[in-house]
Formats: structure tokens, C-alpha cells, sequence
């Protein structure tokens, strides 16, 4: 990207923990970087830091072994005022191409405001009616959608803020994680319920990553799938990572990621 454009800024939101979002957070931003792209990441879950730690991690790598692994910059936060966010977000936007907020798994003012700076929102959410109950109400018997949830009524609020200052319409993305290879019930069940609450509240549905333990050992040394054919790196492949890369690459072709890649 030429310098005279802002970046692009990719919100990765839930209220709901443990949905997958800093996995697909680590894995975009790294892939931007290896395309050669500014990539600045913003990490709003002061407790746990999975972000954060994991740019750290993959730091301390390239250290000890000697490879050079293109990595993202990490904008702190030292405390939970907007204001400070706003600051930071602004200071990313202004120095980088793609900005990436990772939100913590719970409703806080601070996560709510970092959507507010989304040009793309991506929301994992696990393939259970657990999960979409932060997105809409579903009728037991029938899995008629009700109305829309809390979480749906933020992403809402949002969009407004966006109109009212003439931006851009916000690319909203529901990703369903840890999808089941059986044709189960409740698999079938959760599409026609995702299928209507996507045409009532309007985002796009995309099938995410399946449970693979590879997404979580990688952490530790900041490394991710994308990186098992860099010379150096110490990755065996396995059948288990190939349909995992798949997976990461559908999921970037359906979000538009490879078309941000491509302008990086």
C-alpha cells in the first residue's frame, strides 16, 4: 500500500472466550507480514495477552535459531481508557497498512470501542448453540431465530457510528469453528439458524478452523502454519498440517484477506 492510505483495520470480536479468536488473529497477521506488508496488532485483553505473548514468542525464536520470521508490531496498552486506545489505534492506523484489534472474550467499554475502528469484523464462534446464543435467540424446538442477541445489537450500534461518519459499510464475518466432519443433527440444525440470522442482522457465514491441536503447540515458540516451509524452521508436515494450511487459506479467500494480502 502507497503511504497516503490508512490501513485497513480487522477487528476480531466475540463476547465469548475460547471461540479461536487470537488463533486467527496470529495467523492473519503473520501472513501479512510474509507478504511484506505493515501489519500492527492491537491487544485489548490485558489478562491474558494471547497476542501479545505470541508476537514475544516468535521474537525469542528468530533469536535462538537464527531465522529471520517476519513479525508484527505490537501497539501496548497500558491501561483500559478509550482514550489511551484511541491514541494507540490512531498511532497504528497512521504507521501501518493493516491494523488488527484482538478483543478479549468478554463485554468490556474497551472491547466495545475497538470495534468502532473495524473495517472488517471476523467473530469465531464455536459450532454450538452455546456460541450463537451471543448473536441471536433460537427457538428450542424449532431453531427459529427469535431476535437478535447483545453481542449482534453492539456489532448494530456500530454500523451506525460508521454511517453517521460517513464511512465506509463495516464487512462483518461469522466464522464456525471447530466444525464437525459428521452430518449430525445439530451440525444441520446450526446452519439453517446461522443461515436466517445471517439475512436478519446481515453479516456473511464462513466455515473457520476445525480442532486441531497444532493451532495451540505452535504458540509457544510464535510460530504458525504458515511458516512450516520457511528454511530453518524445525516443522515436521504432517497430513494434520496440509489440511490445516486449506483450512487457513479457504477461510482467507472467503474474508477478502488475499485481497488484502495482494495490495500489501
Amino acid at each position: 500500500m502507497t503511504d497516503d492510505k490508512t490501513a485497513h483495520v480487522v477487528v476480531v470480536g466475540n463476547e465469548k472466550g475460547g471461540t479461536g479468536k487470537s488463533t486467527i488473529a496470529m495467523h492473519m497477521a503473520v501472513a501479512f507480514a510474509n507478504a511484506g506488508g505493515r501489519v500492527g496488532v492491537v491487544d485489548l485483553d490485558p489478562r491474558q495477552r494471547s497476542v501479545s505473548r505470541f508476537v514475544e514468542n516468535r521474537l525469542e525464536t528468530a533469536r535462538k535459531t537464527g531465522v529471520a520470521l517476519a513479525a508484527p508490531t505490537v501497539y501496548p496498552m497500558s491501561g483500559q481508557s478509550i482514550e489511551e486506545l484511541a491514541a494507540v489505534a490512531m498511532a497504528a492506523i497512521r504507521e501501518q497498512d493493516l491494523v488488527i484489534i484482538d478483543t478479549p472474550g468478554s463485554a468490556t467499554d474497551l472491547s466495545k470501542a475497538g470495534h468502532v475502528f473495524a473495517d472488517t469484523l471476523i467473530t469465531p464462534l464455536n459450532d454450538s448453540f452455546i456460541d450463537l446464543d451471543v448473536l441471536g435467540r433460537v427457538e428450542p424446538e424449532t431453531y427459529k431465530v427469535l431476535r437478535p442477541s447483545h453481542y449482534a445489537e453492539l456489532v448494530w450500534e456500530t454500523r451506525k457510528e460508521r454511517a453517521m461518519a460517513n464511512r465506509a459499510p463495516l464487512r462483518w464475518f461469522v466464522l464456525r469453528n471447530r466444525l464437525s466432519h459428521l452430518d449430525a443433527r445439530n451440525k444441520r440444525a446450526m446452519e439453517e439458524a446461522i443461515a436466517a440470522l445471517a439475512a436478519r442482522i446481515g453479516f456473511t457465514p464462513v466455515a473457520g478452523l476445525g480442532e486441531r491441536v497444532i493451532y495451540r503447540e505452535l504458540f509457544l515458540s510464535g510460530l504458525t502454519l504458515l511458516d512450516v516451509r520457511t528454511p530453518g524452521v524445525a516443522i515436521d508436515l504432517s497430513v494434520s498440517h496440509i489440511a490445516a494450511r486449506q483450512e487457513l487459506r479457504a477461510l482467507f479467500n472467503a474474508v477478502g484477506f488475499t485481497d488484502i494480502i495482494a495490495a500489501a
